[in-house]
């Protein structure tokens, strides 16, 4: 029988592509809004995988629509009670429950301030979602595990659409529209992701590196594994990667390489070539069959996945991996010890 996690995980492509379809008026209508606000920066408030979805959105809207971005301190506000001034930007909360407080207490400032305010939340009758000037709701549903991950890709596809129609770009909002099918291909990958986690499945750590857009899925991924198998899994950029911790690896050392083609793949294809030497345990999730053809652990992206949107797609190996890792090792993946589907943090 199918476990809550997994059920969620193949409900993916049907969710985004719903999603896309009932959320386009509104995120249309609100990227109207935010051209003639102008804003002069961005400021993201979120907690634990809506972090890594709030770093997406790092690199989307400093790369596409060319406005600097900074992830909120949400301490400043709550203990210190010396929040920064925020009048000129735009305040972004992303939070699946819409429930935590030091997120609600960002968007309560900024208002405050006077700084138009979004939400991005699965409960539009939230406090965060009723915080915030605009609130835009994922709509997918209930999510009965407690490790994300509909909501994760949900958000990150939310993220998406509100990009390609700020920057208002055709060929931005036209990509949107693969993203259902992009998301189907890669759940067909579920019988080799199995054997991978079976190669991995007598370790206790692992490193996960990429670079550029995909910074966001290598913490995600990394969170996922240690939520679900309780291994040692850290998250890198390629770049940070080479800064020192390159020197934990060692003939075995499980690897996840995330390399889809695009402007960051010339870094780590070098990334994957350095390391080799070194005898890693190496899976690639690539789109490049030249570099898949150099592990006997490929993953294949989809071949036609823009660069910009394979965040949300590469994850999803990623939280297969987590699931089968955590099956192999003995857990229950529904019930995994010490955390709450709802983490109120202050």
């Amino acid at each position: 029988m199918k476990t809550n996690y997994e059920i969620d995980i193949y409900q993916q492509p049907n969710i985004i592509r719903r999603m896309i379809q009932e959320n386009s008026d509104q995120i249309m209508s609100l990227s109207h809004e935010l051209r003639s606000w102008a804003p002069r920066f961005a400021l993201i408030a979120a907690r634990g995988t809506s972090d890594n979805a709030a770093i997406y959105a790092k690199y989307l809207l400093g790369a596409f629509i060319r406005l600097p971005v900074g992830l909120a301190i949400p301490s400043l506000y709550t203990i210190y009670r010396q929040p920064p001034a925020m009048k000129e930007g735009v305040i972004i909360g992303i939070s699946q429950s819409g429930q935590t407080p030091d997120v609600l207490a960002v968007l309560a400032e900024a208002r405050k301030q006077g700084a138009p305010t979004i939400s991005i939340t699965n409960d539009a009758n939230s406090p965060i979602a009723r915080a915030a000037d605009h609130s835009i709701s994922l709509n997918v549903g209930e999510e009965k595990s407690v490790p994300a991950s509909k909501t994760y890709t949900a958000q990150l596809a939310t993220i998406a659409m509100l990009t390609a129609y700020w920057s208002n770009e055709e060929r931005l909002i036209g990509e949107l529209d693969t993203l259902g099918a992009l998301t189907e291909q890669v759940l067909g990958q579920n019988h080799v992701i199995e054997k991978i986690a079976r190669c991995f499945g007598s370790k206790n750590y692992l490193v996960v590196v990429g670079r550029g857009f995909n910074q966001c899925t290598t913490f995600e991924i990394a969170l996922k594994i240690k939520e679900l198998s309780y291994m040692v899994a850290e998250a890198y950029s390629a770049a940070d990667f080479r800064h020192g911790p390159v020197a934990m690896l060692e003939p075995g050392f499980p690897v996840v390489a995330i390399a889809p083609k695009g402007q960051a793949f010339s870094d780590m294809a070098a990334m994957i070539s350095e390391m080799k030497p070194l005898n890693p345990d190496l899976a690639i999730l690539s789109n490049d069959e030249s570099l898949l053809s150099q592990t006997n652990m490929p993953v294949r992206l989809p071949a036609d996945l823009p660069e910009w949107l394979s965040p949300i797609v590469a994850t999803i190996p990623g939280q297969l991996l987590a699931l089968y890792l955590c099956q192999i090792k003995g857990y229950d993946p529904d019930k995994p010890r010490g955390l709450k589907k709802v983490t109120l943090t202050y």
